[in-house]
């Protein structure tokens, strides 16, 4: 079996944002896809997180929201997430792609491209 080439693609990224579980992640998740922010958004099953607040340790419920999109989208992803998002502040971590299949990322470039622009599923 021959093995696939992996080399870096630097121009594809992931991004995670956790919601509380009542916010309406599919709402958030829809727009940032609706306005080519984002090929895809994952919303995960509800979570535990513990993490530091105004100088308290805080356990709450969350969903890890996780958007696949390009680097050249991401100033503009991240100011979206940030005007939709209900917390003061707001996980935003971008974390780049290493490698994956040239036909999916092929398929984010175009889905993720200005409207109006060819894609393969539009």
């Amino acid at each position: 079996m021959q093995q696939a080439e992996v080399r870096p693609h630097p121009e594809y990224v992931i991004v995670l944002t956790t919601l509380p579980p009542d916010h309406d992640a599919a709402a958030l998740a829809r727009t940032l896809v609706d306005e080519h922010l984002a090929a895809c958004v994952n919303i995960q099953t509800e979570m535990e997180s513990v993490y530091w607040w105004k100088g308290r340790v805080e356990q709450e419920r969350e969903r890890q929201i996780v958007i696949k999109t390009r680097a050249a989208r991401v100033d503009a992803l991240i100011r979206r997430v940030e005007q939709l998002h209900p917390y003061e502040v707001p996980e935003v971590l971008v974390i780049p792609v290493l490698a994956g299949s040239e036909k999916y990322l092929g398929w984010v470039s175009g889905e993720t491209g200005e409207p109006g622009a060819d894609s393969p599923g539009r």
